[in-house]
């Protein structure tokens, strides 16, 4: 058996950066610091490298529009609206909800089937449908819409499991401790969301 520091020395340099990078930015989002989005692109920009050098080619795609996204939420989240020094929290209405869902089965299927049979992809319907899901819920991060959190934490579970069987062990952990944050920011959000409408009236997107 390995040993902890052979482990440890046959880990990617540039998966360590990505996993580092990619832990600080979900924990300062759960906390609502907007220091979250330049470490962001700092992990997207690796992890562009490393899912294409695994065959993960819907992962690494979605990091380009990650990339799109957090420049964008960088924005978003600086902006000022009224009193406030930021952007409130908010709830997705339920027309969202329902063409968010719609919106994943229909990109998973296109998606999943253009890879199955046009690619070499390493589980191209598993890896198709997460893809679907981190476009909705990096989408619901930027625009602080709270559900973001629970999708976060559907979809790491799934992604552990991929990471784990393609030996990407470090990422795997990451993913591991992502639910556990993404959990945290669930809680912390609805509790800045709670204090928000003592103000404010924060109405669903």
């Amino acid at each position: 058996m390995l040993t902890v520091t052979s482990w440890l020395e046959s880990q990617s340099l540039l998966e360590v950066f990505g996993v580092i990078s990619g832990i600080l930015c979900v924990y300062l989002a759960a906390k609502n610091n907007i220091w979250s989005w330049p470490f962001a692109i700092i992990s997207v920009l690796i992890y562009t490298l490393i899912f294409f050098e695994e065959k993960l080619y819907a992962d690494a795609g979605l990091q380009i529009y990650f990339l799109v996204t957090n420049i964008y939420g960088w924005y978003f989240w600086s902006r000022k609206t009224g009193a406030e020094n930021r952007n409130p929290i908010m709830f997705a209405s339920k027309n969202i909800i329902i063409l968010s869902i719609l919106g994943i089965l229909v990109f998973t299927f296109l998606l999943g089937t253009f890879l199955y049979k046009s690619t070499d992809a390493s589980f191209p319907y598993i890896d198709s449908f997460c893809t679907a899901c981190s476009l909705v819920a990096q989408f619901f991060l930027a625009r602080k819409i709270i559900e973001n959190w629970l999708i976060w934490i559907f979809v790491d579970l799934i992604y552990v499991g991929v990471y784990i069987m393609k030996d990407l062990h470090l990422t795997a952990g990451m993913y591991a401790l992502y639910i556990l944050i993404a959990a945290m920011g669930f809680i912390n959000w609805k509790k800045d969301f709670k204090q928000s409408t003592l103000s404010n009236n924060a109405r669903p997107l």
